[in-house]
């Protein structure tokens, strides 16, 4: 066991052709970015918790509510450059989770199942699993893991695997839920790697990470994020966040 000094950044862009200044959407009365900020405050598992912009509209938003944001290359081209951007300049920090922008209900406690993975000192990232549900299962939407009996990541794919050669064979299929830790030398090095063969054909950044031999160790949680992809998911969250009591 060993303690790690862990940061969450959360990525944040003005600029989306479906939904354009999503962070700065207002949610139950607050931006959907402090939604996400708050939620990893709530975690408990980080030493510190960024926004990483290009846009000063939402670094002033983001320091309006008390929050630290940090200004990335408006080049960065996704996330994990973002996320990349600010570790390179923080050599202190062990440990760098990605937490989705556009996801004001993540679990407080699967964040906290993520950090935690990397008490074990093998680990290099780590990401979040959950029970897939059987309406889910023709969906290239949700994307599928296959686990490795100590946890790691075998596979990712938008089709549905593993098959079940015999109808009735019994199968744990998991859904994939899109956040990410890393040491900083492995998040470093994956952002300077171009796309892979396997990453180009299933759209999927992680791929990246197996086709390199780079292991991902998968925390299995219970909950399920939900994405605001366009305008009309905000009221979806809120009534949402209206059953919850939130």
């Amino acid at each position: 066991m060993q303690s790690c000094r862990t940061v969450a950044v959360i990525p944040a862009r003005h600029a989306s052709t479906r939904f354009p200044g999503k962070p700065l959407a207002i949610i139950a009365g607050r931006t959907m970015i402090e939604h996400v900020w708050r939620r990893c405050q709530e975690a408990q598992a980080f030493d510190e918790v960024w926004v990483a912009t290009d846009d000063d509209r939402i670094r002033a938003a983001v320091e309006g509510f008390g929050g630290k944001a940090v200004m990335t290359s408006p080049a960065c081209a996704t996330g994990t450059d973002r996320v990349a951007e600010v570790a390179l300049g923080r050599p202190d920090i062990d440990i760098w989770v990605n937490v989705q922008g556009d996801e004001p209900l993540v679990d407080p406690a699967a964040l906290q199942r993520l950090a935690g993975l990397f008490q074990d000192a093998s680990v290099r990232m780590g990401t979040l699993v959950r029970p897939l549900e059987a309406d889910e299962a023709a969906s290239p939407h949700v994307v599928k893991a296959v686990l490795a009996l100590n946890g790691d990541a075998l596979y990712f794919s938008r089709s549905l695997v593993p098959h079940a050669r015999e109808p009735n064979t019994p199968v744990q299929r998991w859904g994939h839920i899109g956040l990410y830790g890393y040491r900083r030398e492995v998040l470093l090095s994956l952002a300077k790697l171009a796309p892979t063969p396997l990453e180009d054909a299933e759209k999927l950044e992680q791929l990246r990470a197996l086709e390199h031999g780079i292991p991902i160790r998968c925390a299995k949680v219970t909950s399920h994020t939900v994405a605001v992809d366009l305008p009309g998911d905000v009221e979806k969250v809120e009534a949402l966040m209206r059953a919850r009591g939130g």
